[in-house]
This record gives structure tokens, C-alpha cells and sequence, in this order.
């Protein structure tokens, strides 16, 4: 949901029009036409127990001290009932209300009517107005890109007010937690409903449009390919970055001003975490152009997956960590400090570096370097519906020689050092590894699978060159 993303494994060399290549995309790209029994009940159950997982996990830390297993020990001994754990769950608030209201209002400001400057004066930014892929009925959208702009002011303003005007606690974000969850709740219900009506009578270009026919499908994963209102507010966009990611940072300053509160000091364990994640929140922004080009805006439609994902799933469950070591402290010694530190720079070095090779690659179209060397990649083709022929060049240099999705691999390492930062009394906090590793891996096979079908036996090849998904060697 949101946040992690690869690029497709191939950089094409047209011979014909830009029209052809988006027929060819509409057809191995993007989601199902048709809907098979086992997708269908697997977007039943995420649309009845997701938003029941986020508030067992939140409500799990607010009453139980983040025990996963206490709760589901009191029901069935029945020392508690469901009642009595619903009425103890705060409720929402014009407090809350009033907040998020302001917070959304605010990112959609600084979306749509601060152009960025950024990229005026930052070496090596990429930011402005910004062309996206070509969609598969050859639109290419333009975007403002201003992410670490909107980020920037908002991060001064929030240190602005803890050091000087002190116009709210930094602690509000965790006080008013659960009240806040039914607003994001409320917002991701709504942006989602909202876009699939839209998709129906007003969508901004109804042949981007996928209908299946099937409502839970089409509502789960989005009829209209790229949601627009005017020509700047873009539904995917705005909702992958915005009010999830750039929240991310805020909220782990937030735990750990509630640390501070609570304990007279910030442990060295919840630092890693704010550092480890606001690395990977800051590198979401940088390259938030490069984005442009991932399979979340190339081939994602915007339905509640999208939607609700962002809002919800994405600040509620990737901010685990910062929220567990509010209620349980980890003070962890020197060399166990380090190693984690090291684990999570490891991996963010090998995420970044390998897209890096991959974006080179892509822009030079081949005539580069990798490690020093001239990159060795595999040349295939495939068919169009129309008969007419590209031919795609597939990388097996880098860190593309030793794994298909080495990119993933980091992603997965600097995951695992935000959990261990967290200390082994509980489960809650590793939550994320699982869920990552689950992610990822479905989606390695989800577009491995795309890949056969558009490149065939050109794909057999490149899979016999660099035989292993995530790990050389094991898998």
C-alpha cells in the first residue's frame, strides 16, 4: 500500500507510435479485466478485516501494553467482553475532527498552490512540473512535483511551534491517536467511494477506465486509472505521499516527545527509528519524480486499496515501532545500537543503489557504467495486439546479476533493523517485517508474472541468467 514500488524490468526502444506501445501496456499491465474466485475472496476478506487489524493492533497497545495475545486471552476466558473493550476505545472528537481537518487542508495547500522552488537551488533535485508515463490510451499527465518542499515547511513549522510558539504539545498526534484513526477512517471510506463514483459520471478520461463488473472488485482496486479534479490535484499522487508519508516523520516526533514526557529522556532505540525511517521518508521525496514511473501511478488504478491504504494502513501500521516504545522503553547497549544502525544502512544503501543502476541504465539506455564496467543486460521483444514489435533491454549487471528484485532485498533489511531497534518482549512490532516480506514477495511473483506473459521465452532467458528473486542463492 503505498510507499514501496519497482520499476518495470524493462527499458523499450520504440518503432512505431506511442499509441501502439499503450495498447501493448493495456493488455500486460495494470489490473484484471476479469475477476477469478480466489481474487474475489481475497479483497472480501481485506475489505471486512483490515480496517479490524488496524484496530486491534492500535487498541492493542492503548488497553493491553501492546500484547497481541491478551486480549484474545480475556475473550475466551471471558473476563472481558467485546463490549467492554469497544467502550473503553476513545471515541471520535471535534478535537480530533478539527485536527485532521486542518492536516489534510493544509498538504492540499501545499500541493496544489505552492509550486516547488526547491528545485531551484538543490544540486541534483528533480522537481517542478514533471511528465509521467504514458497511460494505456496515450495520455502522458504532468505533475507538480513539490513532496519535499510540502515536507520541508511542514517539519519547520512543527519545530518551529515545539521550540517557540508552542501553540500545541508535540505530543498531540499520540493523544489523540484512536480519536484520529476514525478521521482517517472516515477520509479513506470517503476519498475511495468518492473516486468510484466519479468513475462512473464525471471520470477524467473514461477509455483509462476499467470496469469489470464486479463491485467489490472495482471498489477495492479502482475503476479510473488517474483521478483527477482540475488539472494539478492528482488522487494518486496527493494520496501516496501526502497525508500518510509526510505524516510518518511527524508521527514518530510525536512518540517521542510522549517518551520524553513520560520518562525524562528519549532512549537510543526510539532515535533509530526516527532516524532509520525518516532516511527512508526523506529518499521517498527526493526521487518522488522518479516515482512517477513505478507501478503504484503506471499500473495501479485508485480504488480503496489505494485510498484507505494510504490514509489508514500506511501512518497506522508503518509507525509501529515509535508507538510500541512509547509504552515499553528499549535502552539498547552500544554494540546492539550500532549493528542496527549498520543493518539499516546496509539496506538502504542497497535499495537506493540498485534503483539507481536501474534509472541509469534506463536514461542512457545502456550506454553506461555498473561497478565500473559497461552493463551487460538481455535483449528481447515482444508483440503488440496490433503485430507491431519493441524489443526491451533487461539488465544482468549490479545488483540486477545477483537478484531480479535486489532493490526489494534492502527494502526488506532496513525493515528488519526499525524491528529489532524494538527489543524481543513482544510480537507487535515485527508486525512489519511480516507484512513486508509478505508484500514484496507477492508482488515479485504478481510481476513476474506479467513479465512471462508480455516477453515469453525472452523471459525464460533472463530468468536462467539471474536465476534468484530476492536472495542469491536461496530464493
Amino acid at each position: 500500500m503505498a510507499a514501496h514500488q519497482e520499476k518495470k524490468p524493462s527499458e523499450e526502444r520504440k518503432h512505431k507510435s506511442t499509441q501502439n506501445h499503450t495498447r501493448t501496456s493495456q493488455v500486460q499491465w495494470g489490473r484484471a479485466w476479469e475477476v477469478d474466485w480466489f481474487s474475489l475472496a481475497s479483497i472480501l476478506f481485506l475489505l471486512m478485516f483490515a480496517p479490524l487489524i488496524v484496530y486491534y493492533f492500535i487498541m492493542s497497545c492503548d488497553q493491553y501494553q501492546c500484547s497481541l495475545l491478551d486480549p484474545v486471552i480475556d475473550l475466551l476466558t471471558e473476563k472481558k467482553h467485546l463490549s467492554d473493550i469497544w467502550n473503553k476505545t476513545p471515541t471520535l472528537t471535534y478535537r480530533a475532527a478539527g485536527i485532521y481537518t486542518l492536516w489534510v487542508a493544509f498538504q492540499v495547500f501545499l500541493y496544489v498552490f505552492i509550486p516547488d522552488f526547491c528545485h531551484k537551488f538543490i544540486p541534483g533535485y528533480v522537481g517542478g512540473v514533471q511528465e509521467g508515463a504514458v497511460t494505456p490510451v496515450g495520455v502522458v499527465n504532468k505533475y507538480e512535483i513539490n513532496g519535499l518542499q510540502a515536507w520541508i515547511i511542514t517539519h519547520v513549522l512543527w519545530f518551529a511551534n515545539a521550540y517557540y510558539f508552542h501553540w500545541f504539545s508535540p505530543t498531540i498526534i499520540f493523544d489523540n491517536w484512536i480519536p484520529l484513526l476514525w478521521c482517517a477512517n472516515i477520509l479513506g471510506y470517503a476519498v475511495s467511494t468518492f473516486a468510484m463514483i466519479k468513475s462512473y459520471f464525471f471520470p477524467t478520461n473514461a477509455k483509462d477506465c476499467k470496469f469489470t463488473g464486479n463491485f467489490f472488485y472495482d471498489y477495492m482496486m479502482g475503476i479510473e486509472f488517474n483521478p483527477r479534479i482540475g488539472k494539478w490535484f492528482d488522487f494518486k499522487l496527493f494520496f501516496n505521499g501526502r497525508p500518510g508519508i509526510v505524516a510518518w516523520t511527524l508521527i514518530n516526533l510525536s512518540y517521542a516527545a510522549k517518551q520524553q514526557e513520560l520518562y525524562g529522556e528519549v532512549t537510543n532505540s526510539m532515535i533509530l527509528v526516527n532516524v532509520l525511517q525518516g532516511i527512508y521518508v526523506l529518499d521517498f521525496f527526493w526521487n518522488e519524480a522518479w516515482y512517477l514511473k513505478t507501478i503504484d501511478i503506471c499500473h495501479d488504478h485508485f480504488g480503496w486499496y489505494l485510498g484507505w491504504g494510504d490514509c489508514v494502513w500506511l501512518p497506522y501500521l508503518y509507525t509501529l515501532q515509535g508507538l510500541y516504545l512509547v509504552y515499553h522503553p528499549v535502552q539498547l547497549c552500544a554494540a546492539n545500537a550500532i549493528g542496527i544502525l549498520i543493518l539499516g544502512m546496509i539496506g538502504y544503501y542497497i535499495f537506493r543503489t540498485t534503483n539507481h543502476q536501474k534509472d541509469l541504465f534506463r536514461r542512457t539506455n545502456g550506454n553506461c557504467k555498473i561497478w565500473g564496467k559497461k552493463p551487460e543486460y538481455i535483449e528481447c521483444s515482444y508483440m503488440s495486439v496490433d503485430g507491431t514489435k519493441y524489443y526491451s533491454k533487461l539488465l544482468t549487471s549490479g545488483f540486477w546479476g545477483w537478484a531480479r528484485h535486489f532493490n526489494y532485498t534492502g527494502d526488506l533489511m532496513g525493515s528488519l533493523a526499525y524491528c529489532l531497534a524494538c527489543g524481543f518482549e513482544h510480537i507487535l512490532p515485527y508486525f512489519y517485517i511480516f507484512y513486508m516480506t509478505i508484500l514484496l514477495t507477492h508482488r515479485c511473483i504478481r510481476d513476474e508474472h506479467r513479465c512471462f506473459s508480455k516477453y515469453g521465452k525472452d523471459w525464460k532467458r533472463y530468468t536462467a541468467a539471474v536465476p534468484y528473486r530476492l536472495l542469491p542463492g536461496i530464493f
